[in-house]
């Protein structure tokens, strides 16, 4: 009797409440759930109204004032989360229910009537306190109460799908392991395909909304990547509708994530062997058992797993320093891409498309494989070398490059992420082959170089970057500037060392160089790679050409040097250091200081003085100390940075090098002082009285560098033992020689500053004597005027001037009568002016 009021009684709330439960009486309605679920343990007959009480919480909750909301808060998440630890009942009817009362959070549908005074709460209240209760979590680790009962288990993946989408709950259910729990069900028993779709959709949802790493890390056990591999395996081989096809790729990328992880045994559990057959068993067409019976279609969806394929090559072939993968896994994935016939499946696309057929890619779907083949090969190439050379790789990608500077009418699609710029081109295919290339030469494998040189690579790189060089003077874009810069390094990586390629190269290719090294200097702040071109380019110049006396003399002959003194009077901190190298290594060649001494540059500015100014530029971004003239100031350490005065002393193995002699790397100093030796210190046009001060202390450079050296090693020995007199007395010389010539060259400096201060003053003197007559003889001729304003204007002035003039006249003639002389009168009959 006493049930049956229970009952009752419980039908009364459901009823009372069907409109909605008020936030006041949530708490309240939870304790009955409470109760009711542990009566169900006796009682079978509170399974009902346990559900429909359950069933009452799905729908919106009732207010009664704004702030009600905020205030209830807690309570209300403590009650949201009572339903999940409901879970626990050994109902199958009560799971479900509480199921779809999380799924119905999500419905945004309000209440046909509401309670007198009551309006429902917002949309996403129930959400929020869904989160703030830890609800998710709770029905993860619910998962092991409903694993083999199948309903159960797809109704709770579905209210873990839809909570999902937050954030705050994916890092909730990652708590509880989540994605390892739910990857271990993917092979499930379930006729309806749900269990697959539900998993992998939350297993997104984790992947988006939390740390991939985290995500990755819990999927990377053995057992969890066995089922990945079964279910997707299943999908493959008996998946027949878009929708199949669709959840198989999304498993392979979740599989791709996996195979980025060092951890994750994607080879041990032989997921990545089938993967490797899988992406290459349509091109090389070997019997494989992997594989039997398995077809492709030309369906979007298999078109998207060939590219996910060779994307796992893709990851597969990373640098293991990189991934940090260890060595014996990496000779086994080394073992699996060279078996499995990668090689001649990848090079299978390094070829122009022939006329596709009807069943076959359409021609944008094989550009794009093409392109995602051998951008792969980019990175498989340089670990499979001798796989590689038997492919005769080399041999294909000259004959395609040929084919992309070739005049046949192709238009390419540039869909593709590898298509950007090569929609009507064929600069795609050119752009990644040439990355092939790059690759497999920056690998300095002389069997790899010499088989591209027996090929007449050489000439053909030319060719090619003729035709790029030409393209991008009609329209410069990045990838351009990016072709142009490969193929200059692939011609400094063959030509280096080698006096016969450096032949091969010498003329044609110093036509080529000039115009790069002649490039716009404002077009280095472009963004579009101009600077990685020049770059290259100088690079280029110095391996190419530099020890070949042929190139040199006909870069010579096209005013090469005076291009390069162009650029470095341009004073870029980035420029400068290479630019110098190549000056200093040219002037082996006897007729390059004579082009550097005629150089000239802005306001006739001279080699000298600009390599004398890079110096004092140098110096002050080092901190070397200098008075205001440019003259020493430390004479125990005239050349040390502040940097370097810093640095304390630290014994060192013979073999190490210490600070002095690792700083001349540092910095461009000993390339100036190497340039300026080449030059000669003597007599060396257009510098002034700061550049001879200058000019002093980088002349005993060398002296300065050894008494560093000197000093640290006094420092050294002192660290560690203690000299005897006689070495003592020797190093107190050798420190002392040391400082008296930084004292020399400080007295020198001086001398010079004085020399040209005395010269200065001398010049000032002639200057002041030149103004001097000039203001003397301004004088004499504004006397003369007034003069001559007194005569015309005072007529006793006038006469007083003739008396004065007939008198000066009578004093000059001679006193001395000349016999039969003529005697001639100074006056002049009729003269009406005045003189």
């Amino acid at each position: 009797d006493l049930e049956k009021e229970q009952l009752k009684t419980l039908k009364k709330v459901v009823k009372h409440f069907e409109n909605g439960l008020p936030l006041k009486d949530l708490a309240q309605v939870i304790e009955i759930l409470n109760l009711c679920a542990e009566k169900m343990n006796e009682q079978e007959a509170f399974t009902e109204p346990l559900c429909e009480l359950i069933k009452l919480c799905g729908l919106p909750f009732q207010k009664k004032k704004l702030s009600d909301e905020v205030s209830y808060s807690m309570a209300v998440s403590k009650s949201i989360a009572q339903l999940g630890y409901l879970m626990r009942v050994p109902s199958s009817q009560v799971r479900i229910q509480i199921c779809k009362c999380v799924v119905s959070f999500y419905n945004t549908e309000l209440p046909r009537k509401l309670l007198s005074g009551y309006q429902p709460t917002s949309a996403n209240y129930k959400i929020q306190m869904a989160e703030l209760g830890g609800l998710a979590e709770t029905l993860i680790l619910s998962l092991a109460l409903v694993e083999n009962q199948l309903t159960e288990k797809l109704w709770v993946l579905k209210a873990l799908q839809h909570l999902s989408s937050s954030g705050v709950n994916c890092r909730l259910m990652m708590k509880a392991q989540a994605a390892s729990r739910l990857c271990l069900y993917l092979n499930g028993v379930d006729p309806s395909g749900q269990l697959v779709f539900r998993s992998s959709e939350i297993l997104w949802n984790l992947l988006e909304n939390t740390s991939k790493e985290e995500v990755v890390n819990q999927l990377s056990s053995l057992e969890c990547v066995h089922a990945l591999k079964e279910v997707f395996v299943d999908l493959l081989m008996h998946g027949f509708r878009h929708y199949d096809r669709q959840l198989r790729n999304d498993l392979l990328v979740i599989a791709t994530l996996l195979a980025e992880n060092p951890a994750a045994p994607m080879i041990e559990s032989g997921f990545a062997k089938l993967l490797i057959v899988l992406a290459t068993f349509t091109e090389v067409k070997i019997p494989n058992p992997l594989v039997k019976d398995l077809k492709l279609t030309y369906s979007y969806e298999d078109f998207e797993l060939k590219k996910l394929l060779f994307n796992v090559i893709g990851v597969l072939s990373k640098d293991p320093c990189a991934i940090e993968l260890s060595l014996f896994l990496f000779v086994l994935t080394l073992q699996l891409l060279s078996e499995n016939n990668v090689m001649p499946a990848l090079l299978y696309y390094v070829k122009p498309n022939q006329k596709p057929g009807f069943h076959d890619w359409s021609a944008a779907q094989y550009e794009e494989l093409q392109l995602h083949a051998i951008a792969i090969l980019a990175s498989v190439a340089p670990l499979l070398v001798d796989k590689y050379l038997s492919c005769q790789a080399n041999t294909l990608l000259l004959v395609f490059l040929e084919w992309c500077i070739g005049q046949d009418p192709f238009f390419g699609h540039g869909n593709s992420f590898h298509g950007t710029g090569g929609r009507g081109n064929k600069l795609a295919q050119m752009r990644y082959s040439l990355r092939v290339l790059r690759s497999v030469v920056s690998l300095y494998d002389d069997a790899v170089n010499l088989n591209l040189c027996d090929q007449g690579a050489i000439s053909q790189l030319l060719d090619i970057l003729k035709y790029a060089a030409h393209k991008s003077k009609e329209k410069e874009d990045a990838i351009l500037l990016e072709i142009q810069a490969d193929i200059l390094f692939l011609l400094s990586a063959l030509c280096e060392n080698d006096l016969h390629r450096k032949e091969l190269f010498s003329y044609e290719g110093v036509d080529i160089l000039i115009p790069f090294i002649q490039m716009d200097p404002k077009k280095l702040y472009s963004g579009l790679g101009h600077n990685f071109l020049l770059f290259s380019a100088l690079d280029c110049l110095w391996s190419c050409v530099i020890g070949c006396y042929v190139a040199e003399d006909y870069f010579l002959e096209k005013q090469g040097i005076f291009l390069l003194l162009d650029l470095l009077a341009l004073k870029q901190k980035n420029l400068c250091n290479i630019i110098l190298g190549i000056l200093v290594e040219f002037c082996d060649n006897p007729k390059t200081t004579s082009h550097i001494s005629t150089w000239r540059g802005e306001k006739d500015q001279t080699a000298a003085n600009l390599l004398i100014q890079l110096w004092r530029q140098e110096e002050l971004e080092l901190g070397v100390k200098r008075d205001r003239y440019g003259r020493i100031v430390d004479m125990k350490r005239p050349i040390a940075g502040s940097f370097q005065k810093q640095q304390e002393v630290i014994p060192m193995p013979a073999n190490c090098p210490s600070f002095a002699i690792m700083e001349i790397s540092e910095n461009i100093r000993a390339k100036l002082y190497s340039l300026l030796c080449k030059l000669g210190f003597e007599n060396l046009p257009g510098l002034s009285a700061k550049d001879f001060v200058t000019l002093a202390i980088i002349r005993r450079y060398i002296d300065f560098k050894v008494g560093e050296v000197w000093r640290e090693l006094c420092a050294e020995l002192k660290e560690e033992f203690r000299p005897v007199a006689s070495d003592e007395e020797a190093l107190k010389v050798i420190s002392e020689i040391s400082e008296d010539t930084g004292r020399m060259i400080a007295a020198l400096q001086t001398e010079v500053l004085e020399s040209q201060h005395h010269q200065e003053i001398q010049e000032e003197e002639k200057t002041y004597t030149k103004i001097q007559a000039t203001h003397k003889q301004r004088e004499m001729v504004n006397k003369s005027w007034e003069n001559f304003l007194t005569r015309t204007s005072n007529y006793e002035a006038l006469k007083k001037a003739k008396r004065l003039q007939e008198k000066s006249i009578e004093a000059s003639r001679s006193k001395l009568k000349t016999q039969n002389g003529a005697v001639h009168s100074t006056d002049i009959k009729g003269l009406g002016t005045t003189v």
